[in-house]
């Protein structure tokens, strides 16, 4: 299978080191170990190594926090996933074959920001959920609208594009509590694999899906 360049976050939350950066990469590691609602303001400000107050210079809440990093990582996502369609060229089978890849590789190389993003919308407030739900609706129209594309176009033959796309959507959502670094697949091959699946999922056409992926061989078993 062509591989399309690795879907990696050029900035996470925290990657540089100004002190609102730093509170977020202690956010998210909370976050993600305790959950929202199980960390607070003294927890972040440990491991950020500030006091509590000096978080109030950067945010006004714990709350608005949390819908930084996720507003950054929906923003991040959206960002690598539409250049990856743009590169594929007009085929829908080639989009879908590039975005599946962009969004395994992201919930594989950044499993924290993912994992928060996909958990915690319950814990928004009203404000932050409206603002999280419209980014999140404009990633997932983007496999809409390839799917309904294809199915238009002859390219992919199922019955059911929205489910078709909710279950690919989900496929990617689902890699981030489980997937751990360093195990039987690489995140290159598990994208390449779950390429297939999606492919399978819209009813490709066999020609189609033949001529936009070429399998590797490789001795390793699916976890």
């Amino acid at each position: 299978m062509r591989t399309r360049g690795r879907a990696t976050s050029t900035r996470q939350p925290g990657r540089a080191g100004s002190g609102r950066e730093t509170i977020l990469r202690a956010a998210v590691e909370n976050f993600q170990r305790r959950g929202y609602h199980g960390t607070s303001i003294r927890d972040i400000a440990r491991d950020a190594d500030i006091t509590p107050a000096s978080i109030y210079h950067h945010f006004p809440s714990k709350q608005r926090i949390l819908q930084e990093i996720m507003e950054e990582v929906l923003n991040e996502v959206i960002s690598l996933t539409h250049a990856a369609v743009v590169r594929a060229g007009p085929s829908p089978v080639g989009q879908l074959e590039a975005l599946m890849q962009a969004w395994v590789l992201y919930h594989t190389n950044n499993r924290a920001e993912a994992l928060i993003g996909a958990s915690e919308i319950r814990s928004l407030d009203e404000v932050g959920h409206r603002i999280v739900v419209a980014l999140r609706d404009r990633q997932q129209q983007l496999f809409r609208d390839i799917i309904e594309r294809g199915v238009s176009e002859g390219e992919f033959v199922t019955p059911y594009p929205r489910e078709a796309a909710r279950a690919i959507i989900n496929m990617g959502y689902s890699i981030a509590s489980w997937y751990r670094p360093g195990g039987e697949l690489t995140p290159e091959e598990l994208a390449d694999r779950y390429v297939v699946l999606a492919l399978g999922a819209v009813g490709a056409d066999a020609v189609a899906a033949a001529a936009a992926t070429t399998p590797r061989r490789s001795s390793h078993q699916y976890p």
